[in-house]
């Protein structure tokens, strides 16, 4: 059902009356939030200044613990405008519409507005990088909890700012958590699972620069389809001083991957990371391509400084080589313009360990779909492996898996159709899972240390880019 946006004033005026109490009103905000019980609609969502499209996708479901009611605090512009079609794109769709509630805001002081008068309890962000930490440790400063896209944070001298977003968010009672949809491709699934099972795995390599013991790949272009439409990326999106380079951007998710499969449930502190070297590169656009994603005519002049030759060059791409408890992982962001027909984005990803390697591709020769390898180490008993290899892919707990040999020392696993899922329905699991944490009351005891380490990563490997290229 097609539900209509309410005016802006009707929500300057809650906001108002919210704000009313005098000294009462801040005396109430030095106590914990009520804990969430599951009921229905207590989710209370507030998106803040929705720059990008993964902002919609968090509302691309419907949770029976989320209000239909959404309250936008953004400035007028663009961004806004693409966020509200998207939403109103899943209200209008045939198939399970969706019937969200848009009650919008957009005064210079949306901020303000929306931390004064919290008529949420839950802030989504996931827009302009640069001033999303700020975003971050406001919102919680105001007892809010927050679920962020990724990343947090894109440069090293802000990256104390998040630590004490955490530290803030720990004393107020919210839980502050970011966006990792990558966990819950079933590749990636099987190979952390299949990873803890000696039998199979043995036990994992420690690797070297030349070989690290774990290697994870990603591939994305500027211009994709979301939702079936062609995306419009805001021009901003090519200035790394306001997105982020992709040692910062992509290669969140990749660190976020080498903890979780390498480590599970794992604390990881700042002192189990050494970074070895970083390095990045740009992918250079012409006036065409920066058009075609952007609809603009002109590389706006905050990206003067990137424009040689009249082309934009994107640092887009980068790579990390650090150590992990002794381990050594490598993990590459690399950005092109246009993928060929058929293709999109694409995730490689290799785990080296004693028994056999486990080996994540998405190539032409996989017809781009994420495929798990196990390929058997030189000298084992292959006969004896290929049985504990079958018996063990019985037993996990997703039904209908098999194993193919692709040849006497190479099996895949055959994965049944409905238990893959593209990266846009990763964003609802996500988000039911972060309501079962604002249920519980809390994340699992790994969850904040290693966010805060994995940004820690991140930005230091992009710190050191910068120092030797």
């Amino acid at each position: 059902m097609k539900r209509s946006f309410l005016p802006v004033m009707a929500l300057a005026v809650t906001v108002t009356l919210s704000s009313c109490g005098g000294g009462k009103t801040a005396k109430k905000e030095e106590l914990k939030p009520a804990p969430f019980t599951g009921a229905k609609g207590e989710v209370k969502i507030m998106t803040l200044d929705p720059g990008h499209f993964h902002a919609a996708l968090v509302q691309k479901n419907m949770y029976d613990q989320v209000s239909s009611e959404v309250f936008v605090y953004a400035p007028e512009g663009n961004d806004l405008k693409e966020h509200l079609k998207r939403i109103e794109g899943y209200n209008t769709r045939t198939e399970s519409p969706t019937a969200w509630y848009e009650t919008i805001y957009t005064g210079s002081d949306y901020l303000e507005k929306m931390l004064s008068g919290k008529p949420g309890n839950v802030v989504v962000i996931s827009g302009n990088n640069r001033i999303k930490t700020d975003y971050i440790k406001k919102s919680v400063e105001a007892g809010l909890n927050v679920l962020a896209d990724k990343p947090m944070v894109i440069t090293a001298d802000k990256f104390p700012v998040l630590e004490e977003a955490f530290k803030i968010a720990r004393e107020k009672g919210v839980l502050l958590y970011d966006i990792m949809t990558e966990r819950f491709s079933v590749t990636t699934i099987l190979q952390r699972e299949l990873s803890m099972l000696p039998e199979v795995f043995g036990k994992l390599d420690s690797g070297t620069v030349e070989k690290p013991a774990v290697e994870k790949i990603s591939v994305h272009y500027f211009y994709k389809n979301v939702s079936g439409k062609a995306l419009v990326r805001p021009a901003w999106f090519f200035d790394v001083d306001q997105q982020g380079e992709g040692i910062v951007d992509v290669n969140t998710h990749l660190v976020d991957l080498v903890q979780w499969v390498c480590f599970p449930e794992q604390i990881i502190q700042k002192s189990d990371i050494q970074i070895i070297a970083g390095k990045r590169w740009p992918t250079v656009l012409s006036k065409d391509e920066f058009k075609e994603v952007t609809l603009m005519e002109q590389f706006p002049d905050y990206l003067a400084a990137a424009v040689k030759n009249d082309k934009l060059n994107v640092f887009a791409n980068g790579e990390i080589v650090y150590k992990i408890k002794g381990v050594v992982a490598k993990v590459s962001a690399i950005w092109n313009y246009k993928a060929r027909e058929g293709a999109g984005d694409t995730h490689y990803s290799i785990m080296r360990g004693s028994n056999s390697s486990l080996e994540i591709r998405q190539g032409v020769e996989e017809k781009y779909d994420p495929t798990l390898y196990i390929i058997a180490k030189y000298g084992t008993d292959l006969k004896t492996f290929a049985a504990n290899l079958d018996k063990v892919v019985k037993a996990l707990p997703q039904a209908g898996l098999a194993i193919e040999s692709v040849n006497k020392s190479t099996w895949k696993i055959v994965i049944p159709a409905e238990l893959k899922v593209g990266h846009e329905a990763h964003f609802a699991q996500v988000m039911a899972k972060y309501l079962e944490y604002l249920k519980d009351g809390k994340l699992p005891e790994w969850e904040v240390p290693n966010m805060i380490t994995k940004y820690y990563t991140t930005t230091l490997g992009l710190k050191l880019a910068k120092e030797t290229r």
